[in-house]
């Protein structure tokens, strides 16, 4: 079966597996991930004066309790693997009301620290439903048959980049209609989040009963160890980029109010690129597909360090390229990984415990490194930034990722992971 074969949709409709369904619950996962980075330290700048690095400070620190959480809820995973339906009801249940109590709901305390409950509450609901999702792909990617990873990535990823669109363009858009849009933004999710629950509850479970899988067991892999090392390294780029994008385009571009529309524009990229980076692993392989990605990826940061005030235009080409980059990211590596993990862990909730855990890891690492470098800089609300904090933000932005990228690539140029 081919690549471009196997992700058109009169095809799909022939299995077993429900994969509109996956692409679904993958958005409302999407929703609830990189937007949040991107969308709410801002929020609690601008309505409640937190500062950013206090912000930034939080942020790590509930990465810190992911070090613990999630190898741990990937135990939970696998424990709750005969009773996933129920377990996935109760915690995508937490997770809307975490979104809803971040933006909804006016802090009954400090807004720092209601800022860290309520992202507690999300992020451990949100690591939870992600490490049984990608460890219920597994099962059902083996049911696909030849090429049933890739397929199903590319459903599952191009419907976690369209919720990421939706999530990036919401609150500009319902701004135009609401004078609460995150508040709106949030009932929105709470109410896609009862949709997606619907959408896969025939799909949970399935395929012969399985031990649960040590940690030890797939950090002794040596393949796993290296897809983990190039998915955080890989990843780290992403995460600095959104933790400083509506900065970037409200400060150095100085384009205040285009910040929505670049974000959908950049995530629109990436969901429409996705199916093609499929056809294209298709024909020479999803490591060398991979590879072009990201140097895809490091000609568009280079290319980023040149702009300033309003050089929207190249911004937006910039947004396109560095969006379908990121297409190749989401889509190839995770099926690589998952390919690998039906071959060592096919009780996948342990290893998808540790590669939450790395995704989220970039994010928490970019935000406690990059906005404390802004604050110190200069950079406030309210006020005009200061030459040095132009200068930083853009090296930030721009420069910081396009050596991290060059890392990955060498990492991924390096290792023989695809034939292994």
């Amino acid at each position: 079966m081919t690549l471009s074969a196997a992700i058109s949709p009169s095809r799909a409709a022939t299995t077993p597996a429900r994969l509109p369904g996956f692409a679904l619950f993958a958005g409302l996962l999407a929703m609830a991930g990189l937007p949040i980075y991107i969308h709410a330290p801002k929020f609690y700048v601008d309505a409640y004066g937190v500062g950013l690095g206090a912000l930034g400070g939080v942020l790590f620190a509930l990465r810190l309790i992911d070090f613990v959480q999630d190898p741990a809820l990937g135990l939970l995973a696998s424990a709750t693997r005969t009773r996933r339906g129920l377990a996935v009801a109760l915690a995508t249940g937490l997770m809307a009301a975490g979104m809803l109590g971040l933006f909804a709901v006016a802090p009954p305390v400090a807004p720092l620290v209601w800022f860290a409950l309520t992202l507690v509450v999300l992020f451990s609901a949100f690591s939870f439903l992600t490490i049984s999702f990608y460890a219920q792909g597994v099962v059902t990617a083996e049911r696909l048959g030849p090429g049933g990873h890739i397929r199903l990535a590319a459903w599952r990823e191009t419907g976690a980049l369209i919720g990421v669109c939706i999530a990036a363009a919401a609150p500009t858009g319902l701004a135009l209609v609401s004078a609460a849009p995150f508040a709106l933004f949030a009932a929105g999710f709470a109410a896609m989040a009862f949709a997606a629950a619907l959408a896969m509850r025939a799909e949970w479970g399935g395929g012969a009963a399985l031990a649960p899988v040590r940690i030890s067991a797939v950090l002794g892999d040596a393949t796993a160890r290296r897809l983990l090392l190039i998915a955080f390294v890989n990843a780290a780029p992403v995460a600095v980029t959104s933790t400083l994008f509506l900065f970037f385009v409200e400060v150095r571009l100085e384009s205040p109010g285009w910040e929505g529309p670049l974000l959908l524009l950049f995530f629109l990229a990436a969901a429409v690129s996705a199916p093609g980076w499929a056809r294209l692993a298709d024909g020479i392989g999803a490591r060398r597909a991979l590879l072009a990605g990201m140097t895809l990826a490091i000609v568009t940061f280079a290319f980023a360090l040149t702009l300033g005030p309003g050089d929207l235009a190249a911004f937006a080409l910039i947004c396109i390229a560095s969006g379908a980059a990121l297409g190749a990211d989401m889509t190839l590596l995770a099926a690589i990984f998952a390919r690998r993990m039906a071959r060592v862990a096919p009780d996948a909730g342990q290893a998808f415990g540790l590669w939450a855990f790395v995704s989220k890891a970039t994010l928490a690492v970019a935000a406690v490194t990059v906005l404390p470098l802004l604050d110190a800089a200069g950079l406030a609300p309210g006020t005009p930034a200061p030459e040095a904090a132009l200068w930083m933000l853009t090296i930030l932005y721009a420069g910081l990722p396009c050596v991290l990228k060059l890392v990955a690539l060498a990492l991924l140029a390096r290792s023989d992971i695809e034939e292994s």
